[in-house]
């Protein structure tokens, strides 16, 4: 299972790092992370706006839930028919939002291990023939980052940029009507928690892994202004 993780995903992400860590600007293995990344978004970006757009709609049938848990609170399977009769009738899947995050999960864990790797001798054994040489390729992210080594700063522009992106993502979702009691504890989590947690991870983390997260927050902010932009 290991080797068939590796050959599908971790080695072909790990080449076209290398192949555009060759080809940027002064070989910026900086600039390679945040192109790949962006790269990977674009790629997914259809099943992330669908899954926005689920959690949109939940939200928007969360009083009638409510009124539907409450009708039927001693009837199992009449308060679940009635649910599955309510996402019929809006054209809601509930599951519709998860697919996609689960899709992109092993991708999302074949980056990071790309990261880790680096440019050790292990892992350049893994090389395409046709892939050039990295050995011209460099470490220091616009000549002053690097991003094999640790940088505090660029950990707590990851913990700012995590905070807007988290409260853009609950006012869309918001938008469609009022959140649950549960839902609005969850949102607190994300927008307080998730910012401090991601700084504290990045502390310690390579520069090189918070560049990605932080490439990652500003592309899911580009999803929420489309997602605003097209709201219906």
């Amino acid at each position: 299972m290991l080797g068939f993780f590796k050959t599908i995903l971790y080695t072909p992400l790990f080449n076209v790092l290398i192949l555009l860590a060759s080809v940027v600007p002064g070989h910026d293995l900086g600039l390679a992370i945040i192109l790949l990344t962006v790269i990977i978004r674009i790629i997914f970006f259809p099943l992330s706006i669908k899954a926005q757009r689920s959690q949109r709609a939940m939200n928007a049938l969360a009083p009638k839930l409510a009124e539907i848990k409450a009708k039927f609170k001693n009837d199992q399977a009449a308060q679940g028919a009635a649910t599955m009769q309510l996402y019929k009738d809006h054209g809601v899947n509930p599951v519709a939002g998860c697919i996609p995050l689960l899709i992109q999960l092993p991708v999302l864990i074949a980056l990071y291990q790309v990261f880790i790797a680096g440019l050790n001798p292990e892992s350049l054994g893994g090389l395409y023939p046709f892939i050039p040489d990295p050995g011209n390729i460099k470490t220091l992210f616009l000549g002053s980052i690097d991003v094999t080594g640790k940088n505090h700063y660029l950990a707590l522009l990851a913990g700012v940029l995590q905070f807007v992106q988290a409260k853009q993502s609950i006012q869309y979702i918001q938008s469609a009507g009022p959140a649950n009691p549960q839902m609005k504890a969850m949102n607190a989590q994300m927008l307080y928690f998730l910012p401090v947690f991601i700084v504290i991870i990045g502390w310690n983390l390579s520069a090189g892994l918070v560049l990605y997260w932080v490439t990652t927050t500003v592309c899911s902010m580009f999803e929420q202004w489309y997602l605003r932009k097209t709201m219906k």
